[in-house]
């Protein structure tokens, strides 16, 4: 398992790209963002290879809930990007708008869910490094 800090520094650099992403939308650099999304799924796939990897050399018990709330989020942002990919073909220009409109939506719920699922892993790092503490104080004290 990679360091807790080395998890941290990989995760300040995937905000960085994602900072970039948004650099793009801004710029409405369509090549730049159809590139980004590519490796995206790329990462995606590869995410979800190794969480499979973990699962299946640690104890099935104990990762199954990670397990559960991957595929269902897996499954929610896979209904999302199809929704987007059928909206992508729209020509007529209210029916546009409002696709564009759901897209963002979309967008915003997205980055509510990474900043609650970042509260839950900074509290899980608090944990960690509390438990961590705590058996060596132990381990010091036999």
């Amino acid at each position: 398992m990679k360091a807790l800090s080395d998890q941290l520094t990989d995760l300040a650099a995937r905000s960085k790209k994602t900072e970039d992403v948004v650099a793009a939308a801004r710029e409405k650099n369509r090549a730049r963002l159809e590139s980004q999304r590519d490796k995206l799924k790329t990462s995606i796939a590869d995410g979800n290879a190794k969480a499979k990897e973990r699962a299946s050399s640690a104890e099935a018990s104990t990762h199954e809930w990670w397990n559960d709330t991957r595929s269902s989020v897996d499954a929610r942002f896979a209904t999302m990007r199809a929704e987007a990919d059928e909206r992508r073909t729209e020509k007529d220009i209210k029916k546009a708008e409002h696709h564009a409109d759901q897209s963002e939506q979309d967008a915003a719920d997205a980055i509510d869910w990474a900043l609650y699922v970042l509260d839950q892993a900074e509290y899980a790092v608090i944990d960690a490094v509390m438990a961590r503490a705590d058996a060596d104080d132990l381990a010091l004290s036999d």
